[in-house]
């Protein structure tokens, strides 16, 4: 009796293993992901190197602007890739840049923080204030001057994402399988000529 009770007990839990196991193993698709608008991208020259400009327009989810207001911490990546075309050979990866803002909500001080990379925090009375930063990135320099070739055409690719991969461990989960947390915008592309010397 107590043999055919753990074999019993063994199989549904396996069962249910292997149906946990399932669901997250489902492909994502983007269908479900929150939409993110590019509305400005490009490269501006100054005596440094080359600055990104960049914009994006969405809404948070619910369930994201719910677990920001708990304290969960949240880290938005814009990331910009440039590569020079050749002819001869596949495109030259020459530059890999991001820029990541962390937001998060101080339940005792009832203030929402944002830091870029990993600086000095900054205080904000309201959510949207916060996201500013996330919205309007601050131009930071993704090249020096001498790294791009003078003249040359390089193809530049910006996306903004929601970084799940520095989410608390307990939410990793959560994020993986709710669409809710699920944010990206697709890689909007252009073209920009270095400056000549």
């Amino acid at each position: 009796m107590v043999r055919r009770f753990d074999n019993f007990f063994g199989k549904t839990l396996l069962t249910c293993l292997l149906a946990l196991l399932a669901l997250m193993l489902m492909p994502h698709g983007s269908a479900g992901a929150t939409d993110v608008d590019v509305t400005t991208a490009k490269l501006e020259s100054s005596e440094e190197g080359y600055r990104m400009v960049a914009a994006f327009s969405f809404e948070l989810s619910h369930g994201l602007e719910d677990a920001i207001t708990r304290g969960i911490p949240m880290y938005f990546t814009t990331e910009v890739e440039l590569t020079r075309p050749r002819w001869y050979w596949f495109d030259e990866k020459t530059i890999r840049s991001s820029q990541t803002v962390r937001i998060a909500y101080n339940l005792w001080t009832r203030k929402y923080t944002a830091a870029i990379n990993g600086s000095l925090q900054q205080n904000f009375s309201t959510l949207e204030e916060a996201l500013a930063l996330v919205l309007r990135p601050r131009r930071w320099l993704v090249a020096d001057k001498g790294v791009l070739s003078p003249g040359e055409v390089y193809n530049v690719a910006v996306r903004l994402k929601l970084d799940i991969n520095q989410l608390p461990k307990p939410f990793l989960i959560t994020a993986l399988n709710n669409s809710d947390w699920r944010l990206s915008s697709d890689w909007k592309r252009f073209t920009f000529k270095a400056d000549e010397k």
